[in-house]
């Protein structure tokens, strides 16, 4: 099932059309400059045969910030695989923020997880992915992973993590359970000499606008690269306010309203469907 978020320029105003899948997309604060949208699972994640896409729009000089409620645990799959795919575009002028939570993959789990990432010039994506082996006491299932960024038209990063069969003896992976890593696309990381926070992260300037930071340990609390999600977001675009004198909230309420053409229920509620959202922000 495809969760859509889709924000672009109406204006002065940012609209936003939303459908849920196995993710329920809900708006969380939203101004004329972007949105913030979280995920929030409709049902347990993931299960063996669950397939979750989840299809992000970004349009030109609009910020989007994508907020996980909660992980993502890849159960038993009882001899059935799974899968989660991400298929992001930011627009010209436009910025993605997505610092997901980690996705942990359990005993028996047999998951494949791709990320896809198109950013237009100008425009620029943080996205962090933390993939753990195994919950509390355990080794972990079957994990394939893969990631690929694209800007301006040109590969940016393009990677493969296989941890099935072989790859997952002892003797490949040692103590090592967490993989965090963080993605900028379409901009350089801003300067500044690392701190003592930042020991153990590896950061790989990538052969274009765009860096890679990963940190491996053995468990999340030892392994992350929260220092520089925070570090990185100051390289991103900010998207012109279009001036307005401030609105009245009482006559001009923020809530989302519900696009007669395409959803049949109310805003807010949770649905497993296609149906779908619009919103727009306030307007004077």
């Amino acid at each position: 099932m495809r969760t859509t978020v889709e924000v672009e320029r109406a204006g002065d105003r940012v609209r936003c059309v939303l459908r849920a899948g196995r993710l329920a997309p809900r708006v969380l604060t939203q101004d004329d400059r972007g949105v913030t949208v979280a995920l929030v699972a409709t049902g347990a994640l993931l299960l063996g045969g669950d397939h979750v896409h989840v299809d992000v729009r970004v349009g030109d000089g609009v910020a989007l910030e994508l907020v996980e409620t909660s992980g993502t645990v890849a159960y038993h799959g009882r001899g059935r695989a799974a899968s989660w795919a991400a298929d992001v575009h930011v627009g010209r002028g436009a910025s993605l923020v997505w610092d997901a939570l980690p996705f942990v993959v359990s005993d028996g789990a047999d998951v494949t997880r791709t990320t896809s990432v198109h950013v237009h010039d100008e425009g620029a994506a943080l996205l962090r992915e933390t993939l753990v082996l195994g919950r509390d006491g355990q080794r972990g299932g079957l994990l394939r992973s893969a990631t690929r960024a694209v800007v301006g038209g040109r590969d940016l990063l393009v990677e493969e993590l296989d941890l099935t069969g072989p790859h997952i003896a002892p003797g490949v992976l040692g103590d090592a359970r967490v993989v965090d890593s963080v993605l900028l696309a379409g901009r350089r990381p801003p300067g500044g000499a690392p701190g003592d926070e930042t020991r153990g992260i590896v950061v790989l300037d990538l052969h274009g606008p765009g860096a890679l930071a990963r940190a491996v340990g053995s468990a999340a609390h030892v392994a992350h690269v929260g220092p520089l999600v925070g570090r990185w977001r100051a390289a991103l675009p900010v998207p012109a306010v279009h001036p307005h004198p401030a609105a009245d909230p009482a006559a001009h309420p923020t809530a989302p309203t519900t696009d007669p053409e395409t959803s049949t229920h109310a805003p807010g509620t949770t649905g497993t469907d296609d149906r779908s959202t619009t919103c727009m922000s306030p307007t004077t």
